[in-house]
């Protein structure tokens, strides 16, 4: 072996050793024991604080669940994700204690998300669980979603938004209930139409009163606590005695939750003051008994 090829070797010899020696880095060259193990496959969950495409739904499969990011368009904001128990077999049925309890939690967790009471704007409030084959696969989830609207009056449209509706009913808001005028058949108020309490107006948003836990009013006697609850509710904003003679200084449009939603536990009436016999221009909130006079007839 010449001399050249000696010290060549020599030195491939000697990178061999060092390389041998030499700290690896963690890597031992054996690439199939150095993984972590997986997480083992559970149910699908969906997120909250993210917005969906799609319009609300009251169950909800995996492949319908695409959130996207709340500045984009969507339909659907989900603002909690709660469970119901481990242990039950079979999803709740609309009227069951559990779903009701899915609702009360709901229903708090949405005013804590917007500012306020739902309800004071024009947003509805849905409660979506798992599909039966969710359920079977393990899932016990219930998600709060919440959507605008158009109106809180029938035949409401979803509206498409941009933004998150996190603190949206915090003064001043687009989306409050407030001034309203009236659309009548004789004496009934047929529809409320939102408009600025600078222009004349009949009518004005005063508040939410939560009725008791009762089956939904359909004969005229049922009816009387709601409208003596919301005639409360008109003291209160007004800043009038809430006494007999409230009746004689304004009338009261009741605003229930329809009857399947009072049957999940909706419980929440909207409130209006109605002036009947005229028009103002301004809001009538602490308005006291000298802007509300008692009416002669």
């Amino acid at each position: 072996m010449g001399r050249a090829m000696r010290s060549l070797v020599a030195v491939l010899a000697a990178a061999a050793t060092l390389a041998g020696c030499a700290s690896s880095g963690g890597l031992d060259g054996d690439l199939t024991d150095d993984w972590a193990a997986f997480a083992p496959a559970g149910p699908f969950t969906p997120a909250a604080e993210v917005c969906q495409v799609a319009d609300f739904t009251p169950t909800l499969a995996l492949a319908g669940y695409d959130p996207v990011d709340c500045d984009l368009p969507h339909r659907v904001e989900t603002v909690h994700v709660g469970a119901f128990p481990a242990d039950r077999k079979t999803p709740p049925a609309l009227t069951s204690p559990e779903l009701r309890a899915a609702f009360t939690e709901c229903d708090k967790r949405a005013g804590a998300y917007v500012g306020d009471d739902w309800r004071a704007g024009r947003l509805r409030l849905g409660v979506a669980i798992p599909t039966g084959v969710g359920w079977t696969a393990g899932a016990r989830w219930y998600r709060c979603d919440l959507t605008e609207l158009n109106t809180v009056e029938a035949a409401a449209v979803v509206v498409v938004r941009t933004g998150s509706l996190r603190d949206a009913l915090k003064p001043p808001s687009p989306l409050r209930l407030g001034c309203q005028r009236t659309s009548r058949d004789g004496h009934r108020v047929q529809r409320l139409t939102p408009t600025d309490c600078a222009g004349a107006h009949d009518a004005e948003f005063v508040g939410v009163w939560v009725a008791p836990d009762r089956p939904f009013p359909k004969e005229p006697a049922d009816w009387a606590p709601l409208y003596a609850g919301c005639y409360s509710a008109i003291a209160r904003f007004t800043g009038v005695p809430a006494d007999p003679i409230l009746r004689y200084r304004s009338d009261v449009v009741v605003r229930p939750p329809a009857a399947g939603r009072w049957a999940v536990g909706d419980r929440g009436v909207r409130c209006y003051l109605w002036l009947s016999d005229r028009t103002v221009t301004a809001s009538l909130k602490g308005a006291g008994p000298a802007r509300l006079p008692v009416r002669t007839r």
